[in-house]
């Protein structure tokens, strides 16, 4: 299994609950609209309109939640095969020059993502062309807060967002800038865990951002496991 870390601080305590409950909550919710729409298709030959809308949104959401937790446990994949050739210390070194790539990767994904969903949010969007320098003046004529999703309907005690982001018009549909927020959301998450991985690797706490050999370990307990039967 890939080693796990426990937070030592306040925030990466709240970050590590954070990401294991919405993790949980969110397969938990996939797996129960999934399996209310089977139903209701073979069961009553109905179903849940906006079913297979929300649980594509689920998806997204896990996903870029995954994203972040595979970094806190090293479970995201890479090639170590020239890494390898070197002694502790070049390891290392390859190690912390990967951070350090991973962390600039990292704030380009989260500007990006932060500049499309800010249209939808009435937001500006940041300056810079690769890495943001502040943001725009505010501006109106390409805000993008009245648009809607296609099917999933807008619950009631929403209803109070319609005077701040749609000018007091009604949605009949929830607005996009709600399940896009995973995007600034889930890139900070990410941003966050790959300096706190690359912080580990340069206080020796780590060596590496990868899952490394574990998945050929894995493997060959599963190979010995079948021959033993």
């Amino acid at each position: 299994m890939a080693p796990s870390y426990e937070p030592k601080t306040p925030l990466g305590r709240f970050v590590n609950e954070l990401e294991e409950t919405a993790i949980a909550l969110l397969l938990g919710g996939m797996t129960l609209v999934t399996f209310i729409n089977v139903v209701l298709r073979y069961g009553f030959n109905t179903g849940i309109i906006w079913g297979l809308e929300l649980v594509t949104f689920l998806f997204a959401w896990l996903v870029l939640f995954g994203a972040s937790y595979a970094v806190k446990v090293t479970a995201h994949l890479g090639v170590d095969v020239v890494v390898n050739l070197f002694g502790p210390h070049g390891r290392r070194t390859f190690a912390l020059i990967s951070g350090l790539i991973c962390i600039s990767y990292a704030v380009l994904l989260f500007k990006g993502s932060w500049d499309y969903w800010a249209n939808f949010a009435n937001l500006p969007q940041t300056t810079g062309r690769w890495f943001p320098t502040g943001f725009e003046e505010m501006r109106t004529t390409s805000y993008r807060g009245w648009y809607e999703v296609i099917d999933i309907p807008l619950p009631e005690w929403l209803r109070f967002i319609e005077p701040i982001m749609n000018g007091g018009d009604e949605y009949e549909k929830i607005p996009r800038f709600i399940p896009y927020a995973i995007m600034p959301f889930g890139m900070g998450l990410f941003l966050f865990r790959i300096v706190q991985a690359t912080v580990r690797i340069y206080s020796g706490d780590s060596q590496s951002l990868i899952v490394s050999h574990e998945v050929e370990e894995a493997i060959e307990d599963v190979k010995h496991m079948n021959t033993t039967r």
